[in-house]
């Protein structure tokens, strides 16, 4: 399982492990293994002997990081120069350890050489406008690789101007950006991008995943993300802000029919979905349904003849849900409209002694006093704009603060939640528990339909006995790694994500 932790925390166990530690071994640590990642980089993009790397070298521990990876580079053959956005306040150890190694060095209107001469020949940091230009010009405006010291994980509020312009003309010669532990310019607690901020190709931090790394919007510009082990682990809380599960954390979530096992044992699903208007909302929350572990599928409501022409093994009654027969959870709300009968078929699951998942149409017509005031298990499964209505703010305030859109709905509502979206995030009722976070997906499913089947998928999960966080949580990915089977790059319709469950689940299982 991937975990991550608050910046507070991370500062702390870094202050614990250094008390322990010579000085600047920690740092040696993460330059060593920042230095590794990037000359992978450089061999995928050519070699690194003779490869021509820059350094954009903020005030903070990052760009000591930096500057060490760059002296590391340097000793096996790469062009380095670095670019100090604070002169007068970088790293002094890193900037010997660059220079020692035949590096350059360019703030505040002078270069300073590996032989040890300075000049003033227009490289400027952050106070000048032509910011490392002429370091790619002298290279013919070619670099093979751009590091970001930028700013550490305490940064706030985007990049300021003068950093930002030296990004853009860096971004401008093509190279590749890799970033130090996390991108300049985003929040590491939240993941918002407040502000201009560094668009890396890949991220190499150290010690634990932070929260920005895995949360959209800022996860969209980590790239590819690589984990340096510097010995924090035993100075860690055993419980993090954030996890995101693996195969093998899922696999030990789903359920398994035992040699006893009949379909009733194995849970019944309740599914009140569709309308005459949204009839292919029932077919598809049953469709994922059917694919999600329980033993049986019972639809309420006025789809029954689409759903029974097209799954024949579902249990079908006009209604109300009360009277349908036993169930062992319901999902209510998908194509559901918002007619009086809607309003009785919500009202009447929230009575019901199960779990109960809300999604779609549901979400608009659910009595907030009545979620709150149940004891059984409430899943609300709400989208960014659906959670905006739920919350009373703007959309955009959602999708740019999303860890804390689903963390106030949590607490609001006494409910588990699981926002979809391009991170989707699960947080538990208690608010004691982390938020999780789904690594899978695929751009392709956002496409009408796809969240009838999630509905359907998790409601079968919480039918087959799973918790609503366990059921979000394997939900969510199971849909996303379907709907990656199902797409192999082409677009994908909600029914082909339903219909590749069962290989998503073949994957996690083997």
């Amino acid at each position: 399982m991937r975990t991550a932790y608050s910046v507070q925390t991370v500062r702390a166990a870094e202050r614990a492990l250094m008390a322990r530690l010579p000085d600047g071994a920690l740092m040696q640590r993460a330059a060593a293994g920042l230095a590794a990642a990037c000359a992978d980089v450089l061999r995928r993009r050519g070699r690194v002997y003779g490869a021509r790397v820059v350094l954009l070298v903020g005030s903070g521990d990052n760009g000591g990081d930096a500057l060490y990876a760059g002296a590391r580079l340097a000793r096996r053959g790469a062009g380095v120069r670095a670019v100090l956005t604070s002169p007068g306040r970088a790293h002094e150890g890193g900037l010997a350890a660059l220079l020692a190694a035949g590096g350059r060095v360019a703030g505040g209107g002078r270069v300073t050489g590996g032989d040890g001469e300075t000049g003033g020949d227009g490289e400027t940091g952050e106070g000048g406008d032509t910011a490392g230009g002429p370091f790619a010009a002298a290279w013919g405006g070619h670099v093979d690789l751009v590091v970001d010291g930028i700013t550490g994980i305490g940064g706030r509020g985007g990049l300021r101007p003068q950093a930002a312009a030296l990004v853009r003309a860096f971004e401008a010669t093509g190279a590749a950006f890799v970033a130090v532990d996390l991108p300049s310019g985003v929040e590491a607690d939240t993941g918002e991008v407040l502000g201009d901020a560094v668009r890396a190709d890949a991220t190499v931090t150290f010690g634990t995943y932070k929260p920005g790394l895995l949360i959209d919007p800022a996860a969209g510009l980590a790239g590819a993300l690589h984990l340096v082990d510097i010995g924090l682990g035993p100075e860690l809380p055993d419980v993090p802000d954030l996890e995101a599960l693996q195969y093998a954390d899922l696999a030990a979530l789903l359920p398994v029919p035992g040699s006893e096992s009949d379909k009733y044992r194995r849970g019944v699903v309740g599914i009140v979905a569709g309308s005459a208007r949204y009839p292919g909302a029932a077919v598809l929350a049953v469709s994922g349904a059917l694919r999600g572990g329980a033993g049986a599928v019972r639809y309420v409501g006025p789809g029954a003849g689409a759903v029974i022409a097209r799954h024949p093994e579902t249990l079908v009654h006009a209604g109300p849900p009360s009277k349908a027969g036993r169930v062992q959870a319901w999902v209510v709300g998908p194509g559901l409209g918002d007619g009086t009968d809607a309003v009785e078929a919500v009202r009447d699951v929230l009575e019901a002694d199960v779990p109960v998942l809300v999604d779609a149409d549901g979400l608009r017509l659910l009595d907030a006093t009545a979620v709150r005031a149940r004891t059984a298990p409430t899943l609300l499964t709400p989208h960014a704009g659906e959670a905006a209505a739920l919350l009373g703010v703007p959309r955009e305030e959602v999708e740019a603060g999303r860890l804390a859109a689903v963390r106030e709905l949590a607490a609001r509502f006494r409910a588990t939640v699981l926002l979809k979206g391009s991170t989707t995030l699960v947080a538990g009722d208690a608010g004691t528990t982390p938020v999780r976070v789904n690594p899978t997906g695929t751009s392709w499913l956002a496409t009408a339909g796809s969240g009838d089947v999630l509905s359907g998928l998790t409601g079968s999960l919480l039918a087959a006995g799973l918790a609503p966080r366990d059921a979000a949580s394997a939900g969510a990915y199971l849909h996303g790694l379907a709907a990656r089977h199902a797409s192999d790059g082409a677009p994908v319709a909600a029914q082909d994500v339903a219909e590749a469950i069962p290989a998503a689940w073949r994957d996690v299982r083997a």
